[in-house]
């Protein structure tokens, strides 16, 4: 299966700047990724499943669970709205942060400034499938030069047998290297972290059963540096 029966440029993914003057973290730009140690113990089904969820298409059959955002309201739009343009930091509690307190505290304690901050809802996809959905995110618009970068945690919320992360590097067409293809397992409680605005991406779900997981937006700097080599993956 080749992305480029699925994929053509132009694509938006293309346009969104890769090379800028923001502050990045040497553990992230060596791969594009970061996997972290899993999460023990893994964050309780009434944390995510009671939460209010909307229909927001992204990377397949998707809702989502606004936990922060840039007003503090439940939308799942960027941080960039008219006459409010920021970038993807200072995000706010909303309404259903008050119902998964654990979820609340494995954002804070990373340390780092964040933004959007959300829970997934993924119906099986398969492989083939997915690859319709791969793309890069627009973490850094209105993001000030200097700044540091902004990138995503991953937090699997449920076991989905068989589900894994496809992340691509971009070639010079504009449009993912299949060559770079690397796949990251996810199961309940697994941790890792992706600069999405580089890598193309996108998950494959297989089984037959629906995948949440938490996906938070942080910037780099000293305090996510820290959180990440104190939370490696010790194999």
């Amino acid at each position: 299966m080749q992305v480029a029966d699925y994929l053509k440029t132009p694509h938006w993914s293309t346009e969104i700047p890769r090379e800028t003057p923001h502050l990045r973290l040497p553990i992230v730009d060596e791969r594009g990724f970061v996997v972290l140690s899993d999460l023990h113990p893994p964050i309780a089904d009434e944390e995510f499943l009671p939460l209010e969820y909307m229909d927001w298409k992204s990377g397949g059959d998707t809702n989502f669970a606004p936990i922060a955002t840039a007003d503090g309201k439940l939308d799942c739009q960027g941080f960039w709205k008219p006459g409010e343009e920021r970038a993807d930091k200072g995000g706010i509690f909303t309404a259903n942060a008050e119902l998964c307190p654990t979820i609340v505290s494995e954002v804070t304690k990373v340390g780092a400034d964040f933004g959007r901050v959300r829970v997934i809802k993924l119906e099986p996809q398969t492989y083939e499938k997915s690859l319709r959905h791969i793309h890069r995110d627009d973490n850094n618009r209105f993001n000030p030069d200097g700044d540091g970068w902004v990138v995503r945690q991953w937090i699997e919320l449920t076991d989905n047998p068989g589900a894994f992360m496809v992340l691509m590097e971009q070639g010079a067409d504009g449009l993912p290297d299949q060559s770079t293809e690397v796949h990251i397992p996810m199961h309940r409680g697994a941790r890792f972290l992706v600069d999405t605005q580089r890598l193309w991406h996108v998950v494959v779900n297989p089984s037959p059963t629906t995948r949440f997981a938490l996906i938070s937006s942080f910037e780099s700097g000293p305090a996510l540096d820290a959180y990440l080599h104190a939370n490696l993956a010790t194999s």
